[in-house]
């Protein structure tokens, strides 16, 4: 990456090193409305009961299209999660707090969506509510239109309903660390804009060059643009997340109650990595690496997903300055690393599979997470601790397991899926107690 240049953008705040308000690096203080589309996801989920639990006023929209993709895909959370309803009336009970759940198909409900801002008028809208997974966005010509169309035409509508809305609405979107590319920074991968030197000596700031390595990826990188465009030609004030790998699943708010517990993923088109080697060393089942496992990838834990949330709602960039954007990052680890320490505190082998990805064998990984750092976080790092805690939930509920589930079965491309046709589903067998 170049030095920094003489060439000075109109930054927001946080780059400053100051809040809008001028009041310390943790922002302001004062609790907001805050609507939360995607609620009921992974990340929606967690962040929805801490932001409660932080004196937040909550909004949960969701149209539990992931519960639908479950139907699907015929596998369920390992956790057995509830529905919205007795969520919401569970956190009322343990937290004396309360939440609406608002079931609203934010691609294609626009007008209800519109009407539900103006309704609440919010402070800040916290935006998770997409197809999240790379590998199911690649598994067929259905699933990467639908991702596409659900993605980038829900950020567009709702770019639009804040506008028609005539609400000052602070958007908050969950990116991912994947529309940097890996590697392609020539050094350390800034926070979403980076200093270019341009034909005839010109010192630019300007967004990262998006290198997308999937369609779920590519939306984000459209989402990107969109945000640009917006804060351009309307003023929106808008943060976006480049997030890590995802990985735990219990907060210290879904252990409150059984009926709170997060969902966990562990197939091969939603679990995160990290989750599925911790789900397959707890069940004795070889550690599903992909391809030499020499990719180096971020990573975040569920619980600090949520505190980045609102340390971005309580630092929102000012009407007229650029696009926010952190990288909502703990570390970087390479990818067979990771399955060592897995290996070795569950005495499992790592099993190299042909990889159904298209992606570099070997990669390098160097990521800049200053800013989240100078408001206040202090992340969590892979501990084993926090291992044992997520295999004790895999532990509970082993049973509700289906071993056939646990190998890739999205391929990037026909190459890829002919490398790995030998690989059988039916071959996994989970260890006996």
């Amino acid at each position: 990456m170049l030095p920094p240049s003489t060439f000075t953008p109109r930054l927001s705040a946080v780059e400053e090193g100051t809040t809008p308000d001028n009041i310390g690096v943790n922002g302001t203080s004062e609790k907001k409305k805050v609507i939360i589309l995607g609620a009921d996801g992974f990340c929606g989920w967690p962040t929805s009961l801490y932001l409660s639990d932080m004196g937040h006023d909550v909004v949960m929209v969701d149209n539990l299209s992931r519960r639908n993709i479950d139907v699907e895909l015929g596998c369920d959370s390992l956790t057995p999660i509830q529905s919205p309803d007795v969520r919401v009336q569970a956190w009322k009970e343990v937290s004396g707090k309360e939440m609406k759940f608002v079931n609203l198909d934010v691609a294609k409900e626009y007008d209800l969506l519109v009407q539900l801002i103006k309704e609440e008028k919010p402070d800040s809208i916290v935006h998770f509510a997409e197809q999240r997974a790379a590998p199911y966005s690649m598994k067929t010509s259905k699933t990467k239109r639908y991702t596409i169309d659900n993605n980038v035409g829900g950020s567009n509508n709702l770019c639009c309903a804040v506008i028609d809305s005539e609400v000052d609405a602070h958007i908050v979107h969950l990116g991912t660390m994947g529309v940097y590319g890996y590697g392609t920074s020539g050094g350390e991968i800034p926070e979403g804009y980076i200093d270019v030197i341009l034909p005839g000596g010109r010192e630019a700031n300007i967004l990262h060059p998006a290198y997308p390595g999937s369609v779920y990826h590519a939306t984000k990188c459209l989402d990107a643009l969109l945000w640009q465009f917006y804060q351009k030609n309307d003023g929106l004030r808008v943060t976006d997340l480049h997030q890590g790998i995802v990985w735990g699943t219990n907060t210290p708010q879904t252990i409150k109650d059984e009926r709170l517990i997060n969902r966990f993923d562990y197939d091969g088109d939603y679990g995160t990595v990290l989750n599925r080697f911790l789900m397959q060393g707890a069940m004795g089942v070889p550690l599903t690496v992909y391809g030499t496992g020499g990719q180096t990838r971020a990573f975040i834990h569920i619980t600090d997903t949520a505190r980045c949330i609102e340390i971005a709602i309580n630092n929102p960039p000012k009407t007229g300055e650029r696009v926010e954007i952190f990288n909502q990052v703990a570390e970087t680890r390479r990818v067979r690393d990771v399955a060592k320490l897995v290996a070795d505190q569950t005495g499992v082998e790592m099993n190299l599979l042909p990889n159904p990805r298209q992606e570099a064998a070997e990669n390098e990984l160097d990521v800049s997470n200053r800013k989240f750092c100078s408001l206040g976080l202090d992340p969590i790092t892979l501990d084993e601790a926090l291992f044992n805690e997520v295999t004790e939930v895999v532990q509970k509920y082993k049973h509700r397991c289906d071993p056939t589930k646990i190998l890739p079965a999205s391929f990037w491309n026909k190459k890829r899926a002919e490398e790995c046709a030998a690989l059988d589903p039916t071959s996994i067998k989970i260890k006996a107690d």
